[in-house]
């Protein structure tokens, strides 16, 4: 008896290396947590875009050696904090929370432990991490700062003549009050009178364009939220309809018919995330991580929609443009 115990302990012993090795091997989790819609072919940012050439150059490759669980808050901000639990209870081994400030900061809400790596501007002001160079916690990622003023300094050199533009913001989004703020900041640097307008509902955003006009705002500042991207093509209409220069946050408002977007590279932007991640499941620690700067900003100008409002387009702008549309 004792002689097969000793057998069956070395056995169970000379196995033990095996479990850990397997286990050590266990495909780990990421958690992609993001506002926009699903794209009509995932592979567009995750399955093998920008975020899965980022994951490739830390060598991950999804299915073979990670796997990935999406979620989309189709524009609705409401949804995330209830998709960022989702991900921590599933015990994911990091989170990519991408496409802005919200989905950062519902991770952030949701999880002090699991690493995330955010897409997010201004993340030193709105608390999201210490610092940019040591971000401290469990947070790190890209930033774009507030691009709020920059949209108007290009209004402003678009259409010099005007001298009281409007912003329209969403009170509910957690970076209204800074939005608004810098926008103040930049339109006195202007000599430009900001009326702020507000809008959580479709009839808010009719409600908003006849107050602009109203007031005689000679042109209209947007900036970044979901509930705005999900009602694009209701904003770029009325624009047309009431003949107001916008500047707009995203490329696809350009596309469908706006005068002019000023955004970060989406591209790039998932990228550099993947990058991160890779990294962080390598064994880097977000506080150590620092926080990088978005490397690439798309300047977008719609001729036809210019000519339409009777806009000349300055050789200043267009020596800067990414992409004319026409």
């Amino acid at each position: 008896m004792r002689r097969r115990k000793l057998i069956a302990l070395l056995a169970g012993a000379l196995g033990w290396p095996h479990l850990v090795h397997a286990q050590s091997k266990a495909m780990p989790v990421i958690g992609v947590l993001t506002i926009f819609p699903p794209p009509p072919n995932l592979a567009d940012l995750v399955r093998s875009g920008p975020f899965a050439q980022g994951l490739s150059e830390a060598g991950f490759v999804e299915g073979k050696n990670v796997a990935i669980e999406r979620r989309w808050a189709e524009n609705h901000l409401d949804r995330l904090p209830a998709l960022a639990a989702d991900l921590v209870a599933r015990k994911v081994d990091v989170i990519a929370a991408v496409g802005g400030t919200p989905p950062a900061l519902a991770a952030k809400n949701a999880t002090a432990t699991i690493p995330i790596v955010f897409g997010a501007g201004d993340p030193v002001g709105l608390g999201l991490v210490a610092g940019l160079d040591r971000p401290g916690g469990n947070l790190t990622g890209v930033s774009s700062l507030e691009l709020g003023p920059k949209r108007i300094e290009m209004l402003s050199e678009l259409v010099p003549q005007v001298r009281v533009i409007a912003l329209l913001v969403n009170p509910t989004n957690a970076i209204a009050e800074r939005v608004m703020q810098r926008a103040q900041e930049a339109a006195r640097a202007k000599g430009l009178r900001l009326v702020v307008l507000k809008a959580v509902s479709e009839n808010d955003i009719d409600a908003a364009f006849a107050t602009l006009i109203q007031l005689q705002a000679g042109a209209l500042v947007l900036p970044s939220d979901p509930f705005f991207n999900s009602r694009r093509d209701q904003l770029v209409a009325l624009a047309s309809r009431h003949a107001v220069p916008v500047i707009y946050d995203w490329r696809e408002y350009a596309v469908a018919g706006g005068l002019i977007s000023y955004g970060p590279s989406r591209t790039d932007t998932w990228r550099q995330c993947g990058s991160y991640v890779g990294k962080i499941l390598k064994g880097a620690k977000p506080a150590d991580l620092p926080v990088e700067q978005a490397t690439r900003f798309e300047l977008v100008v719609n001729l036809k929609t210019a000519k339409a409002l009777g806009i000349t387009v300055p050789p200043s702008i267009l020596a800067r443009v990414d992409e004319v549309i026409e």
